[in-house]
């Protein structure tokens, strides 16, 4: 594996590790937006999971 790959492989892995904190915080009401009303936002925390959850499945199916 070339260093280039392991530096994709990092980055992929820790944009994933970041991306399902932000939706879980935004489910669990830690993280919050002003102006946007609560349950807009847990659907926003939702969307953000599964999209990555879907993206991880998609990635790991792909090699």
């Amino acid at each position: 594996m070339s260093n280039n790959n392991l530096v994709r492989i990092l980055t992929w892995t820790v944009g994933a590790i970041v991306s399902l904190a932000v939706g879980s915080g935004m489910v669990d009401g830690t993280l919050s937006i002003p102006t946007i009303p609560t349950t807009v936002t847990i659907v926003s925390g939702w969307t953000v999971i599964i999209g990555t959850i879907t993206s991880l499945i998609l990635a790991i199916f792909k090699k």
